[in-house]
């Protein structure tokens, strides 16, 4: 990244292979730096080279500030799995449902339990500790920049999409206008299966889990609150779980929800809920 940055303030026209595609095209038995150089010089000069895009700065920076808080949540949840080890060792169950909550702390801090595990018990409370102000203040940062973003706000709209998810989105798409149509852009998030056609046959595979890995995350995690929250994906899923089990219904609801936010996008418009035997049932009609 620093080599791109570097190089994209001298000469904007940068071109950025795709290195999985480059190679579909330019496979070679025999690799060196010169040879690759030579084709991708040759592809160039043709206008073959399959670009990779590249968001401008201001999107990239937001995605650092994203994934920043990401990888807090990651440790975060390393050290509790640290403390739940321990507490498991000594056979301790904390006298509160929430395991992490002020009372647990608290009872976690005066337990009694062998000097080497009260040694490793407080180092871990304070590194959650720490740990859980960080991830405030990365928040507060993250919802600030939400509400002065009009789309941001926009994606709001839909149940269980927040500050955070509705950045990830919008930084992980980048210009929605790029994609011809929705099915460009669930394919972009690896949430279309994979096809393998010949002599006439068609079979429809696992997913592709191709393109952004962090578009496809988000997506699959917030579903469930959408489909507690909206009845046209409540449907989806019960129709599709019903025949496939809840992990597809899931990923019907995420490619559904994919769709949906690409109408919002493109009309500027906040969505809208649609009722069982209401008009406009089809999904590229949810939010237009």
């Amino acid at each position: 990244m620093w080599l791109y940055e570097l190089i994209e303030e001298r000469h904007p026209d940068l071109v950025l292979a795709h290195p999985l595609k480059t190679k579909a095209i330019a496979s070679a038995r025999i690799k060196t730096d010169k040879i690759d150089a030579t084709t991708l010089a040759h592809l160039l000069r043709a206008d073959l080279v399959p670009a990779a895009y590249i968001p401008p700065r201001a999107v990239r920076d937001t995605r650092e500030i994203l994934r920043y808080r990401a990888s807090l949540v990651r440790l975060r949840t390393q050290v509790k799995n640290k403390i739940a080890a321990i507490l498991s060792k000594n056979g301790i169950v904390t006298p509160t449902k929430t395991a992490f909550g002020v009372k647990s702390r608290q009872f976690l801090a005066t337990v009694a339990v062998r000097p080497c595990y009260r040694l490793a018990l407080d180092g871990y409370l304070r590194q959650l500790a720490h740990l859980t102000d960080e991830i405030t203040q990365a928040a507060q940062t993250i919802e600030a920049q939400a509400q002065a973003d009009p789309e941001a706000q926009l994606l709001c709209t839909m149940p269980g999409i927040g500050a955070y998810s509705a950045l990830l989105i919008l930084s992980e798409i980048g210009n929605v206008h790029r994609f011809p149509d929705s099915r460009h852009l669930c394919s972009y998030a690896g949430l279309v299966p994979s096809v393998h056609a010949s002599g006439g046959k068609t079979r429809l595979g696992r997913l592709t889990k191709q393109g952004s890995t962090w578009l496809r995350w988000i997506l699959i995690e917030l579903s469930m609150h959408a489909i507690k929250g909206a009845p046209q994906f409540r449907q989806l899923y019960q129709r599709v779980a019903r025949k496939h089990g809840r992990n597809a219904g899931r990923t019907a609801v995420a490619r559904a929800m994919l769709k949906t936010i690409y109408a919002m996008l493109t009309h500027q418009e906040a969505f809208r809920p649609i009722e069982q035997g209401s008009t406009g049932q089809r999904l590229r009609a949810m939010a237009g």
